[in-house]
Parts: structure tokens; C-alpha cells; sequence
């Protein structure tokens, strides 16, 4: 199954959802407003990509928490990103072993069709 971790309000988690409903596939949301992220599963997600795709510094959380002016290295990044689900960027689609990271429909495509 297809599992996907975001917030169901964020642009890109629906056009994801979407996808997967156009396209019948199976998929579980996992919601960081309703569900705490397991550090072990951040740390997971940094063996299979790097912090600058998963770390999102464009996000509201981002400034709000006013983290630029920390100026984070990777291992900070790394435990805001547990400290702080909403810092992730959205969607995470776990399946069959590989993460995706955002969405953007070719890599969709290719990967699930």
C-alpha cells in the first residue's frame, strides 16, 4: 500500500491524493496534524534522501519558528524536522521501499503506473 504523509490541507498533498484517486490506487494518509511522526521514521527517510529535499526552509512553520536566523546545520535541521513535523516537505510517499518527496506528476507516472 501507498503511504503517504503530509497535511490533507496543503496544495500538493491533494494534487497526490488526487492522482491516487484517478488512478485507483490504494494509499493510507498519514496526517502530521493528527498523528505524531516517530523520529525513527524521519531518520529512515534521510538514509534514502537528503535533508535539503526533505527540510522545508520555505514553509510558513519555518518562519514563524523564525529558524533562519538559527542558521541550522544539517543535524539541527534534522532534529527540528522530529521536533516539528510541519517542517517536512509535503508529501512523503513511501512504497515499495522508496521515498518520494513532493509531488510532481511524471515522477508519479513513472513510479506508480
Amino acid at each position: 500500500m501507498i503511504e503517504v504523509y503530509g497535511i490533507k490541507n496543503c496544495d500538493s498533498v491533494k494534487k497526490a491524493l488526487k492522482f491516487f484517486k484517478a488512478h485507483e490506487l490504494e494509499y493510507r494518509l498519514f496526517d502530521f496534524k493528527t498523528e505524531n511522526l516517530p523520529c525513527e521514521k524521519i531518520t529512515k527517510w534521510l538514509h534514502q534522501t537528503e535533508i535539503k529535499t526533505l527540510f522545508n526552509a520555505r514553509s510558513t512553520t519555518y518562519r514563524n519558528l523564525k529558524l533562519k536566523e538559527l542558521n541550522l546545520d544539517e543535524k539541527e535541521q534534522a532534529a527540528w524536522l522530529c521536533k516539528e513535523n510541519l517542517l517536512i516537505k509535503r508529501p512523503v510517499v513511501e512504497f515499495n521501499g522508496d521515498v518520494l518527496v513532493g509531488f510532481n506528476e511524471e515522477t508519479y507516472k513513472r513510479s506508480f503506473l
